[in-house]
């Protein structure tokens, strides 16, 4: 078996897919391919299902189809998003419609990755296999973490913003919030240098990787969500070059 461009894994190491479509033939030939690089593959064939498997198998990456009856795509990575079990769960959207506006509500809703259908096997094989490299030693928790409010008193009574990169805990005036993985990496990486300028380029490179294809307002959307949560004056935007967190 192989995994990332022949890096072999032990069978205790597989990586875990969980794929959601409401098309059989879709799952039945997506799973039977991935099987064969020697992925765990799991299937859902609507959110709700996709929700409780993905809760209780913690898969690395979820491959999710936007047009789904009852609870469509973007509803579903949203919920997966409250869940901070699944924090480093990656989520990529499936789908056959390539308009701006679904890419756009997609990374919204916290995906971390766009493919379009139809696509050839290997190409999703090389599509899923960048993904997972970039988040190589990021795995997924395996216990359960109980889930918590997106807001919550605060163990400590700093003011200001402070970050625990080991609990990825972040404290705003004194209240605990619970960042999705990319906001947190975005936060963690501007409050690195406050008053540097960091570039698009260099904010793409360190957050999503530099293989990975993201839309291109992908940063302008996780940007205005950080700011709906810690506030509108801590981010600055330079027009046209990139963002600075001012302190």
């Amino acid at each position: 078996m192989h995994y990332d461009n022949c890096i072999e894994k032990s069978v205790e190491e597989r990586y875990k897919l969980l794929l959601v479509d409401d098309e059989p033939d879709i799952l039945e030939f997506m799973s039977y391919n991935l099987r064969r690089e020697g992925y765990e593959v799991f299937t859902a064939s609507d959110g709700e299902s996709g929700i409780r498997t993905a809760l209780r198998e913690i898969p690395h990456l979820v491959l999710l189809d936007v047009m789904m009856p009852d609870r469509d795509g973007i509803e579903t990575c949203n919920e997966i998003r409250t869940h901070r079990q699944l924090d480093d769960t990656i989520v990529a959207f499936l789908t056959a419609r390539a308009e701006d506006f679904t890419q756009m509500a997609g990374f919204d809703a916290g995906a971390d990755d766009y493919i379009t259908k139809p696509i050839k096997p290997k190409l999703l094989q090389a599509r899923i296999s960048a993904l997972l490299r970039r988040n190589r030693g990021a795995a997924p928790a395996e216990n359960n973490i109980p889930e918590t409010e997106e807001v919550q008193e605060a163990c400590e009574p700093e003011s200001g913003i402070t970050i625990d990169a080991d609990s990825r805990n972040v404290f705003v005036d004194g209240k605990r919030i619970i960042l999705p993985k990319k906001e947190f990496e975005l936060l963690s990486l501007l409050m690195s240098k406050p008053e540097k300028v960091f570039e698009r380029e260099e904010i793409y490179g360190t957050v999503w990787g530099g293989k990975v294809v993201v839309g291109d307002r992908t940063i302008d959307v996780h940007i205005r969500k950080l700011r709906e949560k810690i506030g509108n004056k801590r981010i600055k935007t330079l027009k046209g070059i990139g963002y600075k967190y001012v302190s």
